[in-house]
This record gives C-alpha cells, sequence and structure tokens, in this order.
C-alpha cells in the first residue's frame, strides 16, 4: 500500500481530533515569496537528524493556524517526529491560486505555487529533512493546489493525501480561484474524459518522464460545495496519470460507510468515498 506515513493519515483521523495543539512558529524568510504568503512551522522535540515534511494546506477563507486548530497535526507531529508546515495564502479571500497560467506551469515564478516550493526547500537545507520524504496534504481549497502541486512538482513530493476538491487544472484561465470568481462548473463535478484530465496534469510540467506522487483522495458524498462527483473526475484524472486501472471496492473501509477504491495494487492512488460527510476539513473524517 501507499508508503507508512502517508497511510497513517487514517490513524491521524481517529486520534488527533479533540487533543490540544501546539504552539507554530512564525517564519519571516525562507526565500523568494512572490504572492506573499506566510508561514508557519511546527518543530517536534526532539527533531530527528533527518525528519520527514508534510506540507498541510488550509481552505478558502481560513488560514495554517487555523487549518492546524482544525486538524492537530501538531499532536501526531509529535508522535512520528515530521515537520508540519502551515502557511496561509491572504489572496482571493484566502484561496489558493489554481488559475493563474503562472501557477500552473513549472518554471514560472510570481505564484503562490512557487512561495510553497521554497518552503519545502528552506526545510531542507535548515533542518535536514530528508527530501525523499516530503508530503503533501489539503481541504477544499488546499486540496486543489494539492492536485496542482503533484503536477507542477511531481518530482519533490513523495505521497500527497487530498479532501474535497476537484482535478487539477479545472479552473485554468477562470478569472480567480475564489468562490465568487472561479468557474462554478468545477464544484459541480465538470466532466471531461480521462485524456482530457490527464494532459492537464502532463502539460504543467512538459517532458516529464518520471513518477508522480503516491495519491489519496477523499470526498464526502453529501458535500455541497464542491459536488461529490469531483471525486470521479478526480479519480479519473489521476488513475490515467499513473495508468492503473480501477480494481475493487472496499466497503466500510476505514470506517463504516466509508467505502476504500483501490486502483492497481494500491500502492500509488487509492480514493476513499465518505457517505453521509459533507464539505469538510480533516477533522470533520472522524466519526469517533
Amino acid at each position: 500500500m501507499l508508503t507508512a506515513l502517508t497511510a497513517s493519515v487514517v490513524t491521524l483521523l481517529c486520534t488527533a481530533n479533540g487533543a490540544a495543539s501546539r504552539d507554530l512558529t512564525f517564519i519571516s524568510d525562507w526565500g523568494e515569496n512572490p504572492s506573499g504568503l506566510e508561514m508557519r512551522a511546527y518543530f517536534p522535540d526532539p527533531l530527528p537528524e533527518s525528519p520527514d515534511v508534510i506540507l498541510a494546506l488550509h481552505a478558502c477563507s481560513l488560514s495554517g493556524i487555523q487549518y492546524e486548530e482544525e486538524n492537530n497535526y501538531t499532536v501526531y507531529a509529535d508522535e512520528t517526529g515530521f515537520i508540519a508546515l502551515f502557511p496561509s495564502t491572504l489572496n482571493q479571500g484566502n484561496c489558493w491560486d489554481v488559475a493563474n497560467p503562472d501557477s500552473l506551469t513549472c518554471g514560472s515564478g510570481g505564484s503562490g505555487s512557487a512561495g510553497l516550493i521554497n518552503m519545502i526547500q528552506w526545510s531542507i537545507s535548515e533542518y535536514n529533512a530528508d527530501p525523499a520524504r516530503i508530503f503533501f496534504t489539503g481541504s477544499s481549497s488546499g486540496c486543489m493546489m494539492t492536485n496542482v502541486m503533484c503536477g507542477k512538482y511531481p518530482d519533490v513530493f513523495a505521497a500527497a493525501s487530498r479532501y474535497s476538491g476537484f482535478p487539477a487544472g479545472c479552473l485554468a484561465g477562470a478569472a480567480g480561484s475564489s468562490p465568487g470568481t472561479a468557474d462554478p462548473a468545477c464544484a459541480l463535478g465538470e466532466a471531461r474524459s480521462s485524456e482530457e484530465w490527464a494532459q492537464a496534469v502532463w502539460g504543467m510540467y512538459p517532458g516529464y518522464n518520471g513518477t508522480y506522487p503516491r495519491t489519496m483522495i477523499w470526498h464526502g458524498t453529501a458535500d455541497e460545495m464542491v459536488l461529490y462527483p469531483n471525486l470521479a473526475e478526480t479519480l479519473k484524472q489521476w488513475s490515467t496519470v499513473f495508468d492503473v486501472p480501477f480494481t475493487k471496492n472496499v466497503t466500510d473501509d476505514p470506517y463504516p460507510g466509508y467505502t476504500k477504491m483501490l486502483y492497481g495494487d494500491g500502492t500509488q492512488l487509492l480514493g476513499y468515498s465518505a457517505e453521509g460527510v459533507g464539505h469538510m476539513s480533516l477533522q470533520m473524517w472522524n466519526r469517533s
């Protein structure tokens, strides 16, 4: 299956909710920051010699601080020894830029994705983070940016888990990325062919022939903000990118009412459908 740290996100859903979060450190200078992002970080004590890193992206109207308060990644960071990075975007109603061409093409500057990748490079240079153990997660708008980052910088991240979003590149060329400026067709679950969705990813890093980050995609059937058909569209996109077919469904996994969707042997792509669950961040997956 997916790497131990990525698969253990399921454990995080059960254990971190309700635990006391830890204080975050504001980082003022981590390198080029063309879109004016903010970053806060959490460092476990003791800090491993070469720690893993998780970059966690908030939804629209929220911040990195609020995302941590909702999901308590810091609690799990202390248990497993990873550095947790909590960026905040202050533009477009605190929505991540997934529409601007600069944000969607590798090598382009002036975008939020450039600032995010520099946070990763900073953690590697300053704290000897393991470059082979960099992970990404995000909810709603953060999920959409996670999809983009996996397409634009596939050689940087080992794996990613995303929640309640839509496919990479769906908003390409839109007026903006906020609910008020984005093309509503994406949130409604716009249907495209597998090849069209995959081309949106491949076009973010033209000529790239390497592997893409291992992926888990979660969505609730009762989501009224980013509608449930987006799960099928996003899985359609990434199963084509990975060139792995759907294998089977596993019901009541990891909870009653949840369905795990296995692609290939499950080492590259997993989907999770949550019956009766609405639009949410990580915390809302906890039914305990």
